[in-house]
């Protein structure tokens, strides 16, 4: 019998300065049981990084059509898609063609390995940006994951605070690569 996803619940409200962008959100989050905490949250931060009103979770670990996070216009065009972790150079270059912009939020301490292989191969995706959190940091998120959680982020002068009651972490993510 196949393991099930384990259902998270999520009240994140978001102040992001940096782009005017105040709201509340409910979150019902599946973690596939092949998926660690750190992920997850990672996935989380990702949401608040990009939130908006059509932004979702895909499938992502469970669909290989889908991402972990996309935001889709009212045509059904795909404007947004995120990937969590160190997806392979296919999966980004055929991400790019079906979307306007590409997000990669890299993390753990093989992701600068993961990076100088991916580097080159990538150089011709003008409409995909890298970023990468250091795993020390993407660590310190997995403290924060509960089945039921209250979480606050705030975005200011590009820091970045993700809180859960008395735990406060900041995440200077990293840009290896951004649009060009």
């Amino acid at each position: 019998m196949a393991l099930k996803s384990i259902i998270y619940k999520a009240e994140l409200n978001i102040s992001d300065m940096d782009r005017g962008y105040y709201a509340d959100h409910n979150l019902t989050i599946a973690r596939h049981p092949s998926e660690t905490d750190e992920r997850m949250m990672v996935r989380v931060l990702a949401f608040a990084i990009h939130a908006a009103e059509r932004l979702e979770f895909g499938k992502g670990i469970s669909d290989t059509e889908e991402p972990d996070l996309w935001e889709k216009d009212y045509t059904d065009a795909i404007q947004t898609w995120i990937e969590v972790g160190q997806p392979d150079d296919r999966r980004l270059l055929k991400a790019c063609g079906r979307s306007d912009k590409v997000y990669v939020y890299s993390y753990a301490s093989a992701s600068d390995v993961w990076w100088k292989q991916m580097n080159s191969r990538l150089d011709r995706a003008k409409n995909l940006c890298v970023r990468n959190i250091p795993s020390e940091q993407s660590q310190a998120l997995e403290k924060l994951a509960q089945r039921t959680m209250q979480l606050q982020c705030t975005i200011q002068d590009g820091q970045i605070w993700l809180s859960a009651g008395e735990i406060s972490v900041q995440i200077d993510v990293e840009t290896l690569k951004d649009f060009s």
